[in-house]
């Protein structure tokens, strides 16, 4: 059984018999978009976990994309119609075309086991254990009976738009060079699954033989890695023209 976002206004804190529960079918999971307090930002979706896996997408309170402005939304590809819903209800909405997504990529989606989407954002809840992480959506019960704890909370991030999947990768540089700059690294990473466009790794001071760590949610499964590109920029002209490189870059996948 799955929950799509399932409600919250006069069902979330209510006993089991009345809202959706993990006591409803031998594996229920569900998907949390919209499980923001009802006041003052009126979530339609419920923040506990309730079922046997719960998926917090990009936190589960504020979907990317969902922040656009209502004339770009209501008038938007799929019709007047679909784009007034996706106004009033577009976080709410996204559990569906999550799940409709999960169909078509089914090694996508995956969820990572992690107390808090704040520490989702570290680097203690990656990669996937042993026995793997669960994919969010319509292949959740693959994970069926791998299941340790009471409750699992999972989290991920999507993307903005359809296609909504989106895979993780640990990228670590290290950097060569002369002297410390300001500026940006970014990394596009090229594979056998396909390429990634440019994800920016660090900003700020840029310190030759320091080490950065930056989690990329790439847009494509790269497969095995066969290059990767480096590109940094100071942001303005510097007349000693100083020179950076990558000493190292490590890529590592969430999945295995």
């Amino acid at each position: 059984l799955s929950g799509l976002d399932p409600a919250q206004p006069y069902f979330q804190g209510t006993p089991i018999e009345v809202r959706l529960d993990k006591s409803d079918a031998e594996f229920v999971d569900v998907i949390h978009t919209d499980s923001a307090p009802t006041i003052p930002y009126l979530g339609f979706g419920m923040g506990p976990a309730i079922g046997h896996l719960d998926f917090y997408p990009n936190g589960g309170k504020q979907m990317p994309g969902c922040g656009k402005n209502p004339v770009s939304q209501i008038v938007d590809l799929d019709g007047i119609w679909e784009g007034t819903r996706d106004f009033v209800a577009c976080n709410h909405l996204r559990s569906y075309k999550y799940y409709s997504d999960s169909i078509i990529y089914p090694d996508g989606f995956l969820g990572y086991s992690c107390p808090s989407y704040d520490v989702f954002g570290t680097e203690d809840c990656f990669p996937c254990p042993k026995e793997g992480c669960p994919n969010m959506g319509h292949f959740a019960d693959k994970f069926k009976g791998k299941i340790k704890n009471d409750f699992t909370k999972l989290y991920l991030n999507t993307g903005e738009a359809k296609d909504f999947a989106l895979w993780r990768y640990k990228v670590t540089v290290t950097l060569s060079g002369r002297s410390k700059v300001k500026g940006y690294v970014n990394l596009a990473l090229y594979g056998s699954g396909g390429n990634t466009r440019q994800h920016q790794i660090v900003k700020g001071t840029l310190q030759p033989d320091n080490t950065y760590t930056s989690f990329i949610d790439a847009e494509v499964n790269i497969g095995t890695v066969t290059k990767v590109k480096f590109l940094w920029n100071n942001n303005w002209i510097n007349p000693t023209f100083p020179k950076l490189g990558a000493a190292t870059i490590t890529v590592q996948s969430g999945e295995n």
